[in-house]
């Protein structure tokens, strides 16, 4: 294991392997590391083959070192600032919206029909 190296460190790495679930970069010529697809970038990644390729040099963090089994956790987008989340503007009511919430106010209404319905039937089964 590598003593050189340390959880929360950033700096350059190369893209030596891609997988389905991750791609695999060497931070020297003796230690690489795995970046899981969801440490690519901010947002979802279906490809990770649309955002990185052999040989590519990458900025990475480090994020988890197991020195028991040798394996090194990596992270693409911890290095990249979040993108701003656009602030929509809620939805004004369509008259259909409060038609269906009167119709709520008609069930209370009819709830007392049913209730007196239901104990006139117990009455006339005694």
């Amino acid at each position: 294991m590598s003593d050189k190296f340390q959880e929360g460190q950033v700096l350059e790495g190369k893209v030596t392997g891609i997988q389905p679930y991750g791609a695999f970069v060497a931070l020297d010529e003796q230690v690489q590391g795995l970046v899981h697809i969801s440490e690519v970038t901010h947002g979802y990644v279906k490809d990770i083959n649309e955002h990185l390729s052999e040989g590519d040099e990458v900025q990475v963090k480090i994020l988890n070192i197991d020195e028991k089994n040798n394996k090194y956790s990596l992270s693409i987008r911890a290095t990249q600032e979040a993108p701003k989340k656009e602030r929509r503007p809620r939805k004004q009511a369509t008259p259909q919206q409060e038609d269906a919430s009167a119709g709520f106010n008609t069930l209370k209404d009819k709830l007392e029909d049913w209730i007196k319905q239901s104990d006139d039937r117990e009455k006339f089964r005694k």
